[in-house]
């Protein structure tokens, strides 16, 4: 700016050489007045930009304007080229013959955004053998460069609720045109990443559609009937996906219903018989709608598994197949997961048509955790978590003024567990996604300088935060991945400085246990007995998505089982 200034100036200068010298310091004045200006405004621009948040897509940056500019130049010149299909506006599936796929050029190894440049992205599947290639389905297959170009292919009432985001995640730039051409999609992607629009936006235009043609928001026998179904882990991330659709949904008059175990089932009842055209549920609570008779998945064309890691790890694959196996047999199946065993790669094989396997994750070297940071493990049952992080925070709170960063996984389970410190005296404040930027700010000031000493957070919201003097780091819930878990006790200990990192460790979180061993003995901390009752193969590969702890197990582990107990909950 400064340089073209100068040279503006320059011009100015050589075409008006005989104005007077106030004249000419009177534009120079009007430059830098000018130059001010815009500094100005393309500050606010980016701070508007830092300023998002929200759903799963809270981790999506901004790209500076000019460069998208540049983006939709070139994918203009790209479509001259070689157009791309436009994906099908059916119900149903759009690759309804088994045959029927894109014919897609190799998909770039990288498929980065400026300010995701730390994140790796790699495509999978995008060819099938035997397809016909003067099919749709075979036309070239390219990742969003922006929200706008999915504009012709999705309803501008659906496509508002990215509004307040400058541009797609990784994942929402290939899953979109995975999903609104009609196939199947496996996605290894952890929280955070965008993956809730990512499934979001295609399924509520699935069943926008689904509904305009008749199905998916009647009833069958006093059963409610949706045509987009999602399915989670534990009751914090249904609230949060259902959370999120719902906003959508309102937009282009979609209904969203959300039920999950531990709550009555007679207002999910009610609110199901409102014939809602997305039911957003976890297993086992699903699982008794369906044989209560309040839910049928009859018209589900549209099936979403969310962390299906995590269910397989708690023990719902009989659950999951239950399911599937309810829904249509030409359904369209998206599968979402951190890591994968052979046991997705079996359920997907079951269960998902020729998918597209997108991969994300954040490129790094090897992880090791720092030996300043004493690491204790506790391994418990998950209904003693809120009683055991009380105590905790009794324990390394005594002076009610030493900073305590609790870690959990999800936004709404942030909100829980803010709440619960809050009723038993704790000056606690949260940053999650369901906060704006301003609140994350105050709380975040608050913490640094110890008017709120103890803070919640999830893993995306504390990405990036350089918050000094934590003593102590608390894992409420494990992280997905255990590259997160490093990252999360490297909050403290910093400097010199000595820290310490208790984590409470589930059954629901055995598929990490022996990635967990490996980092406790390469820090040289002690390995505490009750890990060992789990399956701790491991086989240690460095990997461009999850670093030199990423999980990629060749031995089948055991089959989990699903534990119940007599509050009913699904978690």
């Amino acid at each position: 700016m400064g340089k073209k200034l100068q040279a503006e100036n320059a011009e100015i200068t050589t075409e008006g050489a005989d104005a007077s010298i106030g004249s000419r310091n009177a534009d120079d004045k009007r430059e830098a007045k000018k130059a001010k200006k815009e500094k100005k405004l393309k500050a606010e621009k980016k701070r508007k930009q830092e300023d998002l948040s929200g759903d799963a897509t809270e981790a999506a940056a901004s790209v500076p304007a000019k460069d998208e500019k540049k983006g939709k130049k070139k994918q203009r010149a790209d479509s001259a080229a070689s157009p791309s299909a436009s994906p099908d506006s059916s119900p149903a599936r759009a690759s309804a013959s088994p045959t029927a796929a894109p014919a897609a050029p190799s998909a770039p190894a990288h498929a980065k955004l400026e300010s995701w440049a730390d994140v790796d992205v790699r495509v999978e599947g995008l060819e099938i053998d035997g397809a016909d290639p003067s099919s749709a389905a075979c036309q070239p297959l390219r990742p969003l460069a922006s929200f706008a170009e999915a504009a012709p292919h999705v309803p501008a009432d659906l496509l508002s609720a990215c509004a307040s985001f400058a541009s797609p995640s990784p994942i929402q730039r290939w899953a979109w045109p995975v999903l609104l051409r009609g196939r199947d999609l496996v996605a290894i992607a952890a929280t955070g990443s965008g993956k809730t629009l990512a499934f979001g936006v295609p399924g509520l235009k699935h069943a926008l559609e689904a509904r305009k043609g008749g199905g998916g928001r009647g009833k069958r026998n006093g059963s409610a009937q949706p045509s987009m179904l999602v399915v989670a882990p534990t009751r914090e991330l249904a609230q949060q996906i259902a959370e999120v659709l719902e906003a959508a949904g309102k937009r282009c008059g979609v209904g969203v219903v959300c039920v999950f175990g531990g709550a009555p089932k007679g207002a999910q009842r009610s609110a199901l018989a409102q014939s809602p055209g997305v039911v957003v549920a976890t297993p086992g609570r699903l699982k008794d709608h369906m044989q209560d008779g309040t839910i049928s998945l009859a018209a589900a064309s549209f099936v979403v598994l969310d962390e299906a890691d995590r269910m397989l790890d708690m023990g719902f694959e009989p659950d999951i197949r239950f399911i599937l196996q309810a829904t249509l047999a030409d359904r369209q199946t998206a599968m979402l997961s951190a890591t994968w065993p052979p046991e997705i790669s079996k359920l997907a094989s079951d269960f998902l048509k020729n998918p597209i396997k997108v991969m994300v994750g954040r490129s790094t070297g090897g992880m090791s955790a720092n030996d300043d940071v004493t690491q204790i493990v506790e391994v418990v049952e998950p209904w003693q978590k809120n009683k055991l992080l009380v105590e905790l925070l009794k324990k390394y709170h005594k002076s009610r003024s030493n900073r305590v960063l609790v870690f959990v996984l999800y936004k709404v389970e942030a909100e829980r567990i803010e709440a619960l410190l809050a009723s038993h005296g704790f000056k606690v404040g949260g940053i999650h996604g369901n906060k704006n930027q301003n609140l994350r700010t105050k709380a975040v000031n608050d913490f640094k300088s110890g008017v709120v000493p103890v803070l919640v957070a999830t893993d995306v919201a504390a990405r990036g935060l350089d918050i000094p003097n934590v003593e102590v780091v608390i894992n409420c819930t494990f992280p997905l991945t255990t590259e997160d878990y490093v990252h999360r006790i490297g909050r403290t200990g910093r400097a010199g400085n000595k820290g310490i990192a208790h984590t409470l460790f589930t059954s629901e979180d055995k598929s990490r246990a022996g990635e967990l061993v490996n980092v406790l003995r390469q820090a040289n901390q002690p390995v505490p007995e009750g890990l060992f009752k789990f399956d701790l193969s491991v086989k240690k590969k460095e990997s461009k998505l999850y670093g030199a702890h990423f999980k990629d197990i060749s031995q089948v582990t055991k089959k989990a089982t699903k534990i119940t107990f007599d509050s009913d909950d699904d978690e």
